[in-house]
C-alpha cells in the first residue's frame, strides 16, 4: 500500500456499510454529521453530566422496578433487618427494605439511582446558568431555551414523585406537603387531592399513581425533550466564546469523530465512576433508619432533597396574613402562594426572559458567539439576584436546624431570612453590576495600555513607573467582543427625519425606551477603543529609562 493511500475497513465492516448504505443512502449524510465540529470548553461538559445522569438514571431505574412492589397494602415486615421485623408497614416500604438488605447489589443501585437524580439537577441547574449568564438563549436558540426550561422543571416533579415511592416517614412526610398545596388552590383543591389519592389522605392509590408517572409518563416526556433539545442543538450548532477566527458563521473546534467521540465517552464513564464512588462511600436516604410513614407520626430535623429546598423554605417563610374567603371557599395563600406562586415565578421568569431581553434591547440579530458576562451587567445581576432569592429560601428550609445549632430562637431566624429575601436580592444586583463594570473599565484599559508586565522602572526624575506590555492578539480579539457583544444601543424613537415613531408614543413604547436606556446606560463603550494607543507613549518612557 502506498503512502498517499488510505487504509481500507475490514471486508466484514465495508459489506455490512455496503449494505445499509444502498437501502438508506446514509454514507453521505453520515460522514457529514461526523465531521460536524464542535468548539472546546470544559464549560459546555455540563450539559453532558446531565446527559449522563439521565442514562444512568433509566438504566438502575430499570434494575429497581424489577423488584419494587408500588402497592400500600399493609404487611407485616418478615425480611432481614431485624430492628424493623415484626413491624407492620406499606408493601412499597416492604420491597424497599428487601431491595436494600436482600437483593445483591440492592443498596448499592438505589443509591446509584438518587445520586443520579441529585446530579442531574444539580447539572442541569448549572448548565442552565451557564447557558444564561453567556447569552446562549438569544436567537436562534429560544425554542431549545424554553425545551431546557421545561426539562429543568419536569425533573424537579419527578424528583419530587421518586423520593416519595419509598412510603418511609420523610417521603410521606412530603407527599402530606404535596397534598396541602392541592388543598390550597381555591374551588377545585380538594377534588384534585380525592381524585390523586383516591380518598382521604393517604388513601390507597397515591403510590401506584405516583409510580406510573414516575416510571412512565415524566421519563417518556423527559426523554422526549431531551432527544428534541439535542436534535435542534445538532442542527443549530453550538455556541462558542469569542477568540480568533471565531465569528458567528465560523465554529472552531474539534470534529465529531474520532475527537469529540472518544471525549465524550470517556467523560460518560467519568461521571458513572464518580457517581459510583459517592454511591458506595457516602449514604444517601437511608429509609431503614426512619421507619414506614404513618399519619399520625412526625419528626424534626428531616430536609427534602436539596432541589425541593426552596419550596420548603417559601412554605416557611410566607406567613397567613393574607387568607380570605370567597363565597365560603377559603383562598389560603400561606401556602398557595410559597406552594405554586414561586414556583410560576421561577420557571415562568426563566421561560420569559429571553424574550423580554430581546425585545427591551431590540437586538434581533443571530448569535452564535456567546457573551462575557461581564459585558452584559445588568443580565449577570440579575442572574446572580435569582441565586440569591433562591439561595435564601433554600436556606430557609432548614431554619429549625440553624436555630438549634446557632442557639437563635425560631422565630427570629424566620425573620431574618424574610428580610434577606427582600434585601439580599437587591444587594446582589448591585454588587454584581458594579464588579462588571469595574471589569469592563479594566479590559478597556488592556486594550489600549497593553497589560501590566510587573517591572517597574525610575525615571531621571524620580518617578517610578510600570512597564506595559502589549497583550497578545487572542487577548485582544476576546476584549474587542465586547463592542459587537455586550454593548447595546437604546433603540431609536426618531426616524432619520426627526419624527418621533408611532410605537414609541404609547405607553409600551415609552416603557421600553426607559428599560433598554436602564439596560445599558452604565456600559463602558469601546467603539472608540484604540489597541494599544497609549503604548507608544509608554515604550518610549521605557526607553529613556534605558539611556545613561
Amino acid at each position: 500500500m502506498s503512502d498517499n493511500q488510505a487504509p481500507q475497513a475490514p471486508k466484514a465492516l465495508r459489506s455490512i456499510g455496503n449494505y445499509i448504505d444502498d437501502r438508506f443512502h446514509l454514507a453521505k449524510t453520515g460522514e457529514k454529521n461526523l465531521r460536524k465540529v464542535f468548539p472546546n470548553h470544559w464549560s459546555f461538559m455540563l450539559g453532558e453530566i446531565a446527559l449522563y445522569s439521565f442514562i444512568i438514571l433509566l438504566l438502575t431505574g430499570v434494575f429497581l422496578t424489577l423488584w419494587f412492589n408500588p402497592s400500600m397494602a399493609h404487611t407485616t415486615y418478615e425480611g432481614s433487618y431485624e430492628r424493623l421485623r415484626g413491624v407492620g408497614m406499606s408493601e412499597a416500604y416492604a420491597s424497599t427494605l428487601h431491595i436494600t438488605f436482600d437483593v445483591r447489589g440492592g443498596l448499592l443501585i438505589r443509591q446509584i439511582h438518587h445520586w443520579a437524580a441529585l446530579i442531574f439537577v444539580a447539572s442541569l441547574v448549572v448548565h442552565m446558568l451557564r447557558v444564561f449568564f453567556t447569552g446562549a438563549f438569544r436567537k436562534p436558540r429560544e425554542i431549545n431555551w424554553l425545551i431546557g426550561v421545561a426539562i429543568f422543571s419536569l425533573a424537579i416533579v419527578e424528583g419530587l414523585f421518586g423520593y416519595s415511592l419509598p412510603d418511609d416517614l420523610p417521603s410521606g412526610m412530603g407527599i402530606r406537603i404535596f397534598q396541602g398545596v392541592l388543598l390550597a388552590i381555591p374551588v377545585v383543591g380538594t377534588y384534585l387531592s380525592f381524585f390523586m389519592f383516591g380518598g382521604e389522605f393517604p388513601g390507597e392509590a397515591i403510590i401506584p399513581r405516583l409510580y406510573m408517572l414516575h416510571i412512565l409518563l415524566l421519563p417518556g416526556i423527559l426523554l422526549a425533550l431531551i432527544v428534541a433539545h439535542f436534535m435542534i442543538l445538532w442542527y443549530q450548532k453550538h455556541t462558542q466564546y469569542p477568540g480568533p477566527k471565531r465569528t458567528e458563521k465560523q465554529v472552531i473546534g474539534t470534529p465529531m469523530f474520532p475527537a469529540f467521540a472518544i471525549k465524550a465517552g470517556g467523560f460518560f464513564f467519568f461521571t458513572f465512576a464518580a457517581i459510583t464512588g459517592l454511591s458506595a462511600f457516602v449514604q444517601i436516604n437511608p429509609i431503614h433508619l426512619f421507619g414506614p410513614f404513618t399519619p399520625t407520626s412526625i419528626t424534626s430535623g428531616l430536609q427534602p432533597d436539596w432541589y425541593m429546598g426552596f419550596l420548603e423554605g417559601s412554605l416557611r417563610l410566607f406567613p397567613d396574613w393574607f387568607d380570605f374567603d370567597i363565597g365560603g371557599y377559603a383562598v389560603v395563600t400561606g401556602v398557595l402562594i410559597p406552594g405554586l406562586g414561586f414556583m410560576g415565578l421561577l420557571f415562568g421568569g426563566l421561560a420569559v426572559y429571553p424574550f423580554l431581553e430581546a425585545w427591551i434591547t431590540g437586538d434581533k440579530r443571530v448569535h452564535n458567539v456567546a457573551d462575557r458576562p461581564r459585558n452584559v451587567p445588568v443580565r449577570t445581576g440579575l442572574g446572580v439576584a435569582g441565586i440569591t432569592f433562591y439561595g435564601v429560601l433554600w436556606l430557609a428550609g432548614s431554619n429549625d436546624i440553624l436555630s438549634h445549632t446557632f442557639q437563635i430562637s425560631l422565630f427570629a431566624t424566620t425573620w431574618i431570612f424574610r428580610i434577606a429575601l427582600f434585601v439580599g436580592p437587591v444587594l446582589a444586583f448591585i454588587i454584581t453590576k458594579r464588579i462588571c463594570l469595574g471589569l469592563q473599565r479594566r479590559d478597556r484599559a488592556t486594550l489600549e495600555h497593553g497589560y501590566e508586565s510587573g517591572t517597574i522602572a525610575q525615571l531621571p526624575g524620580g518617578e517610578f513607573v510600570e512597564i506595559h506590555k502589549p497583550s497578545s492578539q487572542e487577548t485582544v480579539e476576546v476584549l474587542q467582543s465586547a463592542k459587537e457583544q455586550g454593548f447595546r444601543s437604546v433603540p431609536p424613537t426618531v426616524d432619520a427625519n426627526g419624527v418621533e415613531s408611532p410605537a414609541a408614543r404609547g405607553l409600551f413604547g415609552k416603557l421600553r425606551t426607559r428599560l433598554a436606556h436602564w439596560y445599558t446606560r452604565d456600559n463602558v463603550s469601546f467603539e472608540d477603543v484604540e489597541v494599544h494607543a497609549h503604548l507608544q507613549s509608554e515604550q518610549q518612557t521605557e526607553e529613556k529609562v534605558g539611556q545613561p
